[in-house]
C-alpha cells in the first residue's frame, strides 16, 4: 500500500479496511485480519493498525468478539457508506464547488461527464444512486 503524506497513516489504513467492506471482500459478520497480520501485510507498526481498528470500532463499523478477533458489523457496509458520504460532503465538496465556480464549469457539463463515467462502470447502480 502506498501511503499519502497529507493524511494520517491510521486513517489511510481505516480507509483500506472500509474499501474491503464496500467492495464486499469483507462482508458483514466476517472476521477481519488480525492487527499483526494486517501490519505485516501493509508493512506498518502494529500500533498503527490497532489505532485504525479502534477508530473503526468507535464508528461501530467493526466490533470485537473477545478472544476471537474483530468482525465486520452487520450494518458495517451502511455505516462505512454514511461515514464516507459525510466526510466527502464536509471535506471535498467545498473545494469541488470552488473549482467549478472558478473554472466556470456548468452543472450540465458535470452531469455529462458523470454520465460518461457511469457508462464505463462495471457494476450498474439504481437510478436513485446516480443523482
Amino acid at each position: 500500500m502506498e501511503f499519502k503524506d497529507n493524511e494520517a497513516i491510521y486513517l489511510q489504513i481505516a480507509s483500506f479496511v472500509c474499501d474491503n467492506i464496500l467492495t464486499g471482500k469483507w462482508p458483514a459478520g466476517q472476521k477481519i485480519l488480525s492487527v499483526r497480520d494486517l501490519a505485516v501485510e501493509l508493512e506498518v507498526n502494529p500500533n498503527t493498525v490497532m489505532r485504525s481498528y479502534e477508530f473503526l470500532q468507535g464508528l461501530e463499523i467493526v466490533y470485537n468478539k473477545r478472544g476471537l478477533g474483530l468482525f465486520v458489523a452487520d450494518d458495517g457496509f451502511e455505516k462505512v457508506k454514511a461515514y464516507r458520504r459525510q466526510n466527502f460532503v464536509q471535506q471535498h465538496l467545498p473545494d469541488f464547488f470552488k473549482n467549478i465556480y472558478l473554472l466556470d464549469i456548468s452543472i450540465d457539463e458535470i452531469r455529462q461527464q458523470y454520465q460518461e463515467f457511469l457508462a464505463h462502470q462495471s457494476t450498474p447502480k439504481s437510478n436513485t444512486d446516480e443523482q
